[in-house]
């Protein structure tokens, strides 16, 4: 077995430090939500806190690790002698992958014994070996929605519960929950992100002496595992009684009236939804004093949980990055401060303690500035000559909702119609490896025709693994939407590019919405650039629409070939994502050699694929060409303007009318 790296040689991260060290004294806090960009020592900090944690004394023989001295009474593996002798093993830091199915998650019953025997025969899934452990979630924004939900739900309740066809089991589930993510690769909902108790933003130091200390440790970890853990076992060891110790103090620290006033005034202040958040800062305060080795919690405490458990709960919409304004937090504790507490810029350290705050986040600005009139659509852009500012986006509305065609078999999501794991049944087939969910009717129709031959004589049904059958269902998928995005002149001639960031900075908060991948392809100028490959982050993608800048002539030809070369690449990274492209564009083309026919057999490419797709019309004006429902007929895809593109359009509304009439 690998030696962990010391929780305590972790360089920096101070932050990340202490809201480990918070959970580890008080489980009930709620967990960690760990972001920050890749090569942070995120993983590795979690991972090296596990050989922190105390011995657990488990009932021997159990499965679902038991205390000997508090016995879960509804354990499936009991009942257990309270009074009985147990057995010591170390803290478990269990892994959940982000392919696990949910039978691995929450375990699985033998549906053929139950069915046959009638008896639950039940194996512990992934919640359950980490009962009075850790669950740690790596990458957890890229966990299936459903997974989230329902480790988030056991750790709230300290339960699992597992539902099969009427057969009910139910253990104890009680962990320190921790998630780390790369915000560059999608975000959670903000339902989900305030259900994390903590959040840390990690990054890795800007100063040239504290990177070199990192690369030391590492090489000399790397070089000697054991030896480089020996070297601090006697720090380790002071942290893990210090952890003892606050938990024996916890249950003695009291928090006063004064401190609850400024908890509750910090949560209004801040706007925050729900009463959650005031809960896990009494939590948070309260083990940070139990940490500080005091029986009182002081303002400091209740200004450093602040600054880890609101950030992330203050995040209204997809586009809105998480952050506390710490001049606004200070005025609010300051205004509702008692007369026995300190001053809230006091260091917060107690005993020994480490002195950590959390680094400021300051507002950004308002962005850029509204562009110069437009320049025409024939001066082309060579080198960027022609290029205008950026311009802002209008406001974004609720889009109209856009589909793939047919039933697809790619992840959960909430767009177009598939076959999934979730949604309603549709019918019913033989198993293929592992039965999911059964199909109760289709399974006793498969065995009611041989009970004759299978000698039932009593009320049972006699059921053999032929005769089970497997519940196939239809839900909704998530796709791959890629945007492909006329920048030329023609775009911000009549300063439309506005109204077209808006209506793409809409579509992308949909795709957020509907769990999709996102990519952005532009053209503009004499060629076409991939602005952002498929990811699942759409604040990458709104980010690289605010600063895309306009001008030159209309490569058409060339954006679309960038977009199926595009969709070829990804179709072999992701084959069972189905994809749907948005061309946003006047239809005009007029870069390059024979812009028009050439533009013309790259949209036929799409066609010929079978590729989903939808040109949002920009054209407007008295006179219309109509070249972008042209391009739509090749492209074998439907169009829509933009007023169309809204939910709310009437003349959507009527389009839809005729459209379903004809």
């Amino acid at each position: 077995m690998t030696t962990p790296f010391p929780f305590t040689a972790v360089v920096g991260q101070d932050d990340l430090r202490l809201a480990l060290l918070l959970n580890a004294v008080s489980p009930s806090v709620g967990g960690v939500l760990v972001r920050g960009e890749k090569g942070t020592a995120k993983s590795t900090a979690v991972r090296a806190l596990t050989s922190l944690l105390p011995e657990v004394a488990v009932v021997p023989g159990c499965r679902f690790s038991c205390d000997p001295a508090s016995p879960d009474s509804g354990c499936p593996d009991g009942p257990h002698d309270g009074g009985g002798g147990g057995a010591s093993r170390p803290a478990r830091m269990v892994e959940l992958p982000v392919g696990a199915s949910e039978d691995r998650l929450v375990g699985a019953l033998d549906i053929e014994r139950a069915l046959a025997e009638g008896v639950k025969a039940f194996e512990p899934g992934l919640l359950a070996a980490a009962h009075r452990g850790i669950l740690y979630v790596d990458e957890v924004n890229l966990l299936h929605d459903h997974l989230v939900d329902l480790l988030l739900d056991a750790a709230a309740m300290g339960a699992s519960y597992v539902e099969r066809e009427g057969v009910s089991v139910r253990h104890a589930a009680r962990f320190l929950l921790v998630g780390t993510m790369n915000p560059e690769e999608g975000e959670l909902r903000p339902q989900l992100l305030d259900r994390f108790g903590l959040t840390v933003e990690v990054s890795a130091s800007r100063e040239p002496d504290q990177r070199v200390e990192v690369v030391r440790r590492r090489l000399a970890y790397d070089d000697d595992p054991a030896g480089f853990a020996a070297r601090w076992a006697d720090e380790e060891a002071a942290v893990r009684q210090r952890i003892v110790a606050a938990r024996e103090l916890l249950p003695s620290v009291r928090l006063g009236d004064g401190a609850l006033r400024q908890i509750a005034a910090t949560c209004a202040a801040f706007e925050v939804d729900g009463m959650r958040a005031d809960i896990v800062m009494a939590r948070t305060a309260t083990a940070l004093a139990a940490w500080a080795g005091r029986t009182d919690v002081l303002a400091e405490d209740v200004r450093q949980a602040a600054l880890l458990a609101l950030p992330h709960r203050r995040r209204r919409n997809p586009f809105d990055a998480p952050g506390l304004d710490e001049d606004k937090l200070d005025e609010t504790l300051e205004e509702f401060s008692g007369d026995d507490d300190p001053d809230p810029d006091g260091d917060g350290g107690g005993p020994g303690g480490a002195v950590v705050t959390a680094a400021g986040r300051g507002a950004g600005g308002d962005g850029a500035d509204a562009a110069r009139p437009a320049e025409g659509e024939g001066e082309p852009a060579p080198g960027g000559a022609g290029e205008q500012s950026p311009v802002r986006a209008a406001e974004p509305f609720r889009a109209k909702v856009l589909s793939v065609p047919g039933i697809g078999e790619g992840v959960a999501g909430r767009r177009s119609r598939a076959r999934t794991e979730h949604g309603r049944t549709t019918g019913a087939r033989r198993p293929q490896g592992t039965l999911t969910k059964l199909h109760l009717a289709a399974t006793v129709q498969a065995a009611a025709p041989h009970q004759r031959a299978r000698g039932r004589s009593g009320r049972g049904l006699v059921v053999r693994r032929d005769d089970l059958r497997q519940a196939t269902r239809e839900g909704r998928e998530g796709n791959l939407v890629l945007f492909v995005v006329d920048a030329s002149g023609s775009m911000a001639a009549r300063q439309r590019m506005s109204a077209v960031k808006g209506a793409v900075l809409s579509l992308l908060l949909d795709a957020y919405q509907r769990r999709d991948k996102v990519g952005l392809v532009t053209f503009r100028g004499s060629a076409a650039d991939v602005a952002l490959p498929p990811t699942s982050s759409v604040d990458a993608a709104a980010a690289r629409l605010e600063s895309l800048p306009t001008g030159g002539r209309t490569p058409l030809a060339a954006g679309l070939l960038k977009a199926h070369d595009v969709l070829r690449v990804e179709r072999l990274r992701d084959p069972a994502r189905r994809a749907l492209v948005v061309v946003v564009t006047d239809g005009r083309a007029t870069g390059g050699p024979e812009p028009v026919a050439m533009a013309s057999r790259a949209a036929r490419l799409f066609a010929a694929d079978g590729i989903a797709s939808v040109v949002v019309d920009c054209e407007s004006g008295p006179v219309r060409l109509g070249l972008a429902g042209r391009l739509a007929g090749e492209l074998g895809g439907t169009a829509v303007t933009l007023d169309e593109l809204r939910a709310d359009s009437i003349a959507g509304l009527v389009k839809d009318v005729q459209r379903r009439a004809a």
